[in-house]
């Protein structure tokens, strides 16, 4: 008997053993698979991520806004969220040329610090930016920018008409549910994994845009009481920063504050810019969207940071920005199957995947 016990032990441990590594092989696969893919994929997923976020949209205009004409709802949200993508495109653009006007300008103040931070540390030849653009070979990186931007272009517009396919053909996704489970349990199923994404990813991007808005405000604030030039071209930086999860408002503050450098006379103002933009950051992301997030995400603050590298290294910039809301949404499918159930226990922040949302139920 014990000899059968030891034997049964040693199997389940092969089992459990194997497992594991299916599971790390199916991960690679996946991983690879979804980079090959990339240019398809990037441009899809962002179109699924933008009607999710008109849906929302269009839903909170007909519960908050009783009077508002529901028929006008959905093409209000369309031209919204439409028009905040226009507005970006036209500020980097536009920004773009502003600061290649302003190019010598920021050469001979760059030359200024950089003759300061010689005297400063002793050294004898004093590099300028001319020298500093010569080590950096631009020409090198002339190629890489051009296709960076053939690709965003690219990924703009195959975004923009999946978005159009995905509006027009959203009104045959009931239908096709119907058809697709053949029963009212597999469809009833079916319709409660899909709400637990959809709730998941608008209280991700609802806490997300309102905390990018306090952030991005009272950062205008400061860069407008500074003196700091270029402030729209900024918040929208800052404020498109902010839906990069852990580290993106972080890294989106120190843009503006490092151009104080720049613009300033002397580094005592852009000191204060900086210092301030830190500390507004820090403050909301620590005290006030802790409290607005609560237990809605209940993502575990290491799945986050993993996530984030993992969709990153994926699907770069794109991958960044969607890394939280497809967590959510691999978090909630693999909860519905008792074979993925201990991946979804460890990607959540309780050990309960799903809980918050039945409780909502």
């Amino acid at each position: 008997m014990p000899d059968a016990k030891r034997s049964d032990q040693s199997l389940a441990i092969q089992l459990r053993s194997l497992q594991v590594a299916q599971i790390i092989t199916a991960t690679i696969l996946t991983g690879f698979t979804l980079w090959a893919l990339r240019r398809i994929l990037e441009p899809f997923v962002l179109a699924v991520f933008l009607l999710i976020m008109i849906d929302g949209l269009a839903r909170a205009l007909r519960t908050h806004l009783p009077r508002f004409p529901r028929a006008a709802a959905l093409p209000a949200a369309i031209a919204a969220i439409l028009a905040i993508f226009g507005l970006t495109i036209w500020l980097t653009f536009d920004n773009a040329s502003g600061f290649a006007s302003e190019s010598a300008v920021y050469a001979t103040k760059i030359n200024a610090l950089l003759s300061r931070a010689a005297q400063h540390f002793g050294l004898t030849v004093t590099p300028t930016a001319a020298s500093l653009i010569r080590e950096l070979n631009p020409a090198r990186f002339a190629g890489e920018l051009a296709t960076a931007l053939s690709h965003f272009t690219e990924g703009a517009v195959f975004t923009l008409i999946y978005l159009g396919f995905l509006l027009a053909s959203r009104r045959g996704f009931a239908e096709k549910a119907q058809a697709f489970f053949q029963t009212q349990d597999e469809r009833s199923e079916a319709a409660r994994i899909f709400e637990r994404i959809r709730q998941g990813v608008e209280r991700y991007i609802w806490v997300q845009t309102v905390v990018g808005l306090i952030i991005t405000v009272l950062s205008a604030a400061l860069m407008w009481a500074t003196g700091l030039t270029h402030v729209a071209f900024w918040c929208a930086i800052i404020f498109l920063a902010n839906y990069i999860p852990a580290i993106g408002a972080a890294i989106g503050v120190l843009f503006p504050a490092a151009f104080g450098l720049l613009e300033f006379d002397g580094v005592w103002r852009a000191l204060v810019l900086v210092g301030g933009l830190e500390a507004i950051h820090f403050a909301v992301s620590h005290v006030v969207q802790p409290r607005m997030q609560g237990k809605s995400l209940n993502l575990d603050p290491i799945v986050i940071l993993l996530a984030l590298a993992f969709w990153g290294a994926v699907w770069g910039v794109i991958g960044a920005f969607l890394s939280t809301p497809l967590t959510v949404m691999a978090m909630a499918i693999l909860a519905e199957f008792k074979a993925t159930r201990p991946l979804a226990v460890l990607l959540s922040s309780d050990g309960k995947p799903y809980a918050d949302l039945q409780s909502d139920g």
